[in-house]
């Protein structure tokens, strides 16, 4: 009896002294987890990149060694000691195996992503670059009916106007996409800005670039439409086109003859990007069959063709082809009233020495192309 009691309080004190190493272990696990949060190594939210860690690769891509030559890499950055955590990087264990030296030379097209269960953020692999009234807003409402595209709506301007807001910013206006998707998005002043391509190679080398365009004469009369929509002030289309009336010499600073002279914008991209990197589509070909051109847009992209001639009908009203009606939707899809606005009557003698101006430079864009686009 005695022996048994004895064995009942040893029990009892057995588990009472587990009960209280229980506790103390839950203690221990519990403090730690609050001391590395509070000190930033864990993030209830699931984005696995700090700002800490992205900060530090914007400085790094923004070198100037990065951006000056389309043929040679940077060495890396052998004495920088960021001293920041990094968490689930994909590709790299630490920002120590971004700065290897010469064995591992930093490259600027690593596609760092923000994941979480509903798919990832990450920078475009196709970009439609310009140009502008060319039918940009066409092709990307066209592309957006594919399930594997996902853009962004408006244009992000990032490697125009708002490169010095860093890369963070730019992944954050991204689309969430999963892997079988692509991520797209477009800014036709892209191809008219000289940074432009020097900043995208220092992002990445293997980004699809689409190039939308167009007559350069009727491309400019739509362009001066457009603005004199929003300023009915504006000078005539001729007093704009000309530096001098009775000389005839074009004015190249004003933009909307300068965005037309393809050729010019095209060799500056050239320096940087392969021709094999370009698509160039036919704004024309856009209108009168956006079917076609679609077809080569979804080659170009490595996707499957699913945007067809049957998600198209012509709208005589407007002169341009509009979507038909989706699923739940109650009325086709037209692009805004700002499309297929009337343009004013412009001398013919006008458009006649325009489009003398643009001779040459038509010619020597499609030999760069090697696409006779028939503007002549």
């Amino acid at each position: 009896m005695g022996c048994n009691k004895w064995r009942a309080g040893f029990n009892f004190g057995h588990l009472k002294a587990q009960s209280k190493l229980s506790v103390f272990f839950a203690m221990v696990i519990i403090f730690t987890y609050l001391f590395y949060c509070f000190t930033g190594y864990c993030d209830s939210l699931p984005i696995p990149v700090y700002d800490q860690q992205t900060t530090f690769i914007n400085k790094i891509l923004r070198k100037e060694g990065l951006e000056s030559s389309p043929h040679q890499q940077p060495d890396a950055h052998k004495n920088s000691s960021p001293g920041t955590f990094v968490r689930e990087l994909p590709g790299f264990d630490s920002v120590d195996t971004l700065l290897q030296g010469n064995e591992n030379e930093l490259r600027p097209d690593n596609n760092i992503s923000i994941a979480n269960n509903f798919g990832s953020k990450t920078f475009p692999q196709a970009i439609i670059i310009g140009v502008k009234k060319g039918g940009t807003r066409a092709l990307l409402e066209f592309l957006r009916i594919h399930p594997d595209v996902r853009a962004v709506g408006a244009e992000p301007h990032f490697f125009d106007r708002f490169y010095d807001k860093g890369l963070e910013w730019y992944r954050n206006l991204m689309p969430r996409t999963l892997e079988s998707q692509i991520t797209m998005e477009k800014t036709p002043s892209y191809f008219v800005t000289k940074e432009a391509p020097r900043r995208l190679f220092a992002l990445s080398r293997h980004t699809k670039l689409i190039v939308v365009v167009r007559d350069p004469v009727t491309r400019a009369v739509s362009d001066y439409t457009q603005t004199l929509s929003k300023q009915p002030g504006l000078p005539s289309f001729q007093s704009l086109t000309f530096r001098n009336s009775t000389t005839g010499l074009i004015d190249t600073s004003w933009s909307a003859v300068r965005i037309g002279i393809y050729a010019k914008h095209l060799e500056n991209w050239l320096r940087y990007f392969p021709l094999s990197k370009f698509l160039f589509v036919s704004g024309e070909r856009l209108v009168t069959d956006p079917a076609g051109e679609m077809g080569r847009v979804q080659d170009f992209l490595g996707l499957k063709r699913v945007v067809t001639d049957k998600h198209f009908y012509f709208n005589q009203t407007k002169g341009f082809p509009c979507l038909k009606k989706p699923e739940g939707s109650t009325r086709p899809r037209c692009l805004g009233k700002s499309k297929g606005r009337p343009h004013p009557q412009i001398s013919p003698e006008v458009l006649l020495r325009l489009r003398e101006f643009y001779r040459p430079f038509n010619m020597k864009f499609y030999q760069m192309t090697g696409h006779d686009f028939g503007w002549d």
